[in-house]
């Protein structure tokens, strides 16, 4: 076997010469005194050799341990040499997948789900605020604290919000390298933590009635999936909360071709605690104006086959996306002004200017029962969900009939242009529709 002094005293000859060691591995000295490890292999009875490393970077122990790790391939029946050059074409691989190259993919891949203003301004903040930090640098060697870097600079700005959008937007950056095969963990996972907190105000929202019109035409107008804008009409009409509105089900339905239309909100959907949640009569009860079956009807040819009244673009079984309504509003001019749960406050505060100048008693709890809220003050039989539903009913068509004045009827928003007509055949194709429910001819 070969020891180090013996190795770093061999002297250049006029022909390479080999210095054995052990087990086929042997330094290879050239005629310019370079002093090369390799080792001899036999695979599939060939004979083959595969290069460890130059000597005296590569020491002797350093060599045998490769050698060691070479023949443990071997043992598995792959070939040594093959598997080197693999993981150096991993390697380099990785090294070209930067962290720019990888968002950049990601973008691409993903903006055919935004609209295109969106769009362009993840990929503007990314080149603003992310690239020139560790746009550059392999996907797979950037740890958290690199990550964390650029994000409190923008915090530094005051941009908080931002800064914790861009974490969103790395984030799932690194779920697409992971999904390719570039990267093993998202080093961004914990960092929303560390961020400063986002302290939430008011939800914006527009509290007069004819400003409300105006941006619920300027909206139906843009464009947009048909169903989209009948869920922006729906939510305005019956002021639930986004999210009890994206699950809504054909099924929660009742008599919509009766007198007393109503939307039961299984409790399980509701905002509140558990209790509230596992309560048996915590169902929250809509009754529907005839403007919002209308709506219902309209869409009905479009979604009736399907579990949901508003879907998703993509899957007819799972909830149209929370951003669908925000983004319409976005388009439309509204970005910062009107928000999907600013319904809610622009049916609060129009209703009880109405109710001060026009109401019965009791009807500022009746308001607040019709939103779902639990009021400061307990009024008789407001935790029960029936409770003033006639009342309550009233209201909502009173609500309705301001709402849609001057609105165009529900049937005519079908056939508004929609983005990307004739990209996606299956957008706006109607749902098989079943006997499970049907309205009246």
């Amino acid at each position: 076997m070969l020891s180090d002094a013996k190795v770093r005293n061999a002297k250049p000859k006029s022909k390479p010469y080999k210095l054995t060691d052990s087990e086929q591995l042997y330094v290879l000295v050239t005629t310019a005194g370079g002093k090369k490890w390799r080792w001899n292999y036999t695979y599939e009875k060939k004979q083959k050799t595969l290069c460890l490393g130059a000597y005296p970077a590569l020491s002797i122990v350093e060599a045998r341990t490769k050698r060691d790790k070479a023949r443990a391939v071997l043992d598995e029946g792959r070939d040594p040499g093959v598997v080197k050059k693999l993981r150096i074409e991993e390697n380099l691989e990785a090294a070209r997948s930067t962290f720019e190259k990888v968002a950049r993919l990601w973008h691409a891949h993903s903006k055919s789900q935004w609209s295109s203003r969106h769009a362009d301004d993840v990929l503007r903040s990314l080149e603003r605020d992310v690239f020139p930090m560790i746009g550059k640098l392999p996907i797979c060697d950037i740890t958290p604290p690199l990550v964390l870097e650029p994000l409190q600079v923008v915090e530094a700005r005051g941009a908080k919000e931002t800064a914790h959008r861009l974490r969103q937007r790395i984030s799932a950056s690194f779920e697409y390298a992971i999904a390719q095969g570039w990267a093993e963990k998202d080093p961004s996972e914990k960092l929303g933590s560390v961020l400063k907190s986002v302290k939430r105000g008011r939800q914006p929202a527009i509290t007069d009635l004819a400003r409300l019109q105006k941006m619920i035409r300027d909206a139906e107008a843009d464009y947009a999936r048909p169903i989209t804008r009948y869920a922006l009409r729906f939510i305005a009409l019956t002021a639930v909360r986004p999210n009890e509105l994206h699950g809504g089900a054909w099924a929660e339905q009742q008599e919509l071709d009766s007198a007393e239309p109503l939307w039961c909100i299984p409790a399980w959907r509701m905002k509140g605690d558990q209790d509230r949640k596992e309560d048996p009569n915590g169902d929250h009860l809509v009754p529907l104006a005839r403007q919002s079956v209308d709506v219902l009807r309209a869409i009905w040819p479009l979604t009736g086959g399907g579990p949901y009244i508003f879907p998703n673009a993509r899957n007819a079984h799972k909830p149209m996306s929370e951003n669908a309504i925000g983004y319409l509003l976005h388009r439309a001019g509204y970005h910062g002004r009107h928000v999907p749960h600013g319904f809610r406050a622009s049916f609060s505060t129009i209703m009880n200017e109405w109710v001060e100048r026009h109401g019965k008693k009791h009807d500022r709890e009746v308001l607040d029962l019709m939103l779902a809220h639990v009021p400061e003050k307990k009024v008789e039989g407001v935790y029960n969900r029936a409770a003033y539903l006639p009342r309550r009913r009233e209201l909502a068509q009173i609500w309705a009939d301001m709402l849609c004045e001057g609105l165009p009827e529900p049937e005519l928003l079908m056939n508004l242009p929609a983005r990307e007509v004739g990209r996606h055949r299956r957008r706006g194709r109607p749902l098989a529709v079943t006997d499970n429910f049907r309205f009246a001819a």
